[in-house]
């Protein structure tokens, strides 16, 4: 039967192609979406845990974590909580950097922890009206000690280079928090966000109960999780794959539907003689529905490749390189192609009931 499937599929090779051509296509966005969101998630929990922090405070409601506002009038309060052991506030401005409007630049306290984490591979420490630079960002823009680099139309003379271990910071710019609320147009008294650590012997999630307690307006995020479910463009982007995935599986399988049924009605005598010999209903229906899986499979497949190729290309058009790395991982593809031999299964439906409605002997009178 597979060498028969195989022949079929291959006798009509322009309306194969098509076919599979309109499959690869929701495959491809399908997978390039997954890809994205999944990056997002990864970014989001880099973007918690900076400066090796245990939770973040943002503004409820905002739409994502980079246009939180917090006033710094809550950090004596914050810092005298008996679980807090330290707090820093971050000031995150985007497309800043002329030279590179997807690196996010960092305002920081120089005496906060979120600095002194921080591991200088040449030069030491953050100066006023200076910026010190990733160690990727500086690799990539071939930045040396003493050049200058412009900050919304301001020049920054490059300070010092960094390592942070976190890939979207090393590919950023930090900058003193002041110069940095300057930049964002932000009073001395706001920042974009909080970063905590918490005492020894208290956990990140019991630490963030008791703050979510003592701060009812702010939102505590612990971990990736908390952060996509709070940002509303992780939501939109969630709700968008789900769309993307229902209209792939209806489009997809009306094609496969149309492919299949005409193939149906026009190879009756080719059924009918295979009926003769004494092929079954359900061996007929498993031969309709192998040639529909073939195609499928065939788009998925292109459509797999190509979302690849669009995830790689997607932050870059978007701005976004810096921030968000897309994720392919084994499910992320997985359920690409699972989504591909859906359409070609959910297709092929109709297309085998009809053959299984059509007695041996009514398909001889036709033939």
């Amino acid at each position: 039967m597979l060498a028969l499937i195989l022949a079929n599929a291959s006798r009509r090779r322009a309306r194969t192609a098509l076919t599979a051509a309109g499959i690869a296509v929701g495959v491809a966005a399908v997978v390039a979406l997954l890809a994205l969101s999944s990056g997002l998630n990864r970014s989001a929990g880099q973007l918690i845990h900076l400066g090796r922090a245990d939770v973040g405070l943002f503004q409820s409601g905002a739409a994502d974590p980079t246009s939180s506002v917090l006033p710094l009038s809550l950090l004596p309060r914050l810092r005298a909580q008996p679980e807090v052991r330290a707090a820093s506030p971050i000031q995150l401005v985007v497309s800043a950097l002329r030279q590179d409007r997807s690196a996010i630049t960092f305002g920081i306290e120089p005496g906060g922890f979120v600095a002194r984490f921080l591991v200088y591979t040449r030069g030491n420490g953050i100066a006023p009206g200076q910026a010190d630079v990733g160690d990727l960002l500086a690799q990539q823009l071939h930045l040396r000690i003493g050049q200058t680099i412009e900050l919304g139309r301001r020049p920054f003379p490059v300070h010092a280079v960094f390592h942070a271990g976190v890939p979207f910071e090393d590919s950023g710019v930090i900058i003193p928090l002041r110069d940095a609320q300057r930049l964002a147009g932000r009073s001395r008294d706001e920042a974009t966000t909080i970063a905590v650590r918490f005492a020894p012997g208290t956990s990140a999630h019991k630490g963030a109960a008791q703050l979510r307690r003592a701060f009812p307006g702010i939102m505590v995020i612990a971990d990736a999780g908390e952060a996509v479910r709070a940002g509303a463009n992780g939501q939109l982007i969630g709700k968008a794959v789900l769309l993307i995935v229902v209209l792939a599986l209806i489009i997809g399988a009306l094609a496969v539907a149309n492919t299949m049924l005409a193939a149906v009605l026009e190879r009756r005598r080719e059924l009918v003689v295979l009926a003769t010999i004494g092929w079954s209903p359900t061996q007929l229906a498993a031969l309709v529905l192998g040639e529909a899986i073939a195609v499928s499979l065939i788009g998925s497949a292109i459509g797999v490749l190509l979302g690849v190729l669009a995830a790689a290309l997607l932050p870059g058009a978007l701005g976004l390189s810096s921030f968000v790395s897309p994720y392919l991982g084994p499910w992320v593809l997985g359920r690409g192609a699972l989504i591909g031999v859906a359409i070609g299964i959910v297709g092929a439906l109709y297309p085998v009931w009809r053959v299984t409605r059509i007695p041996s002997r009514a398909a001889l009178a036709l033939a």
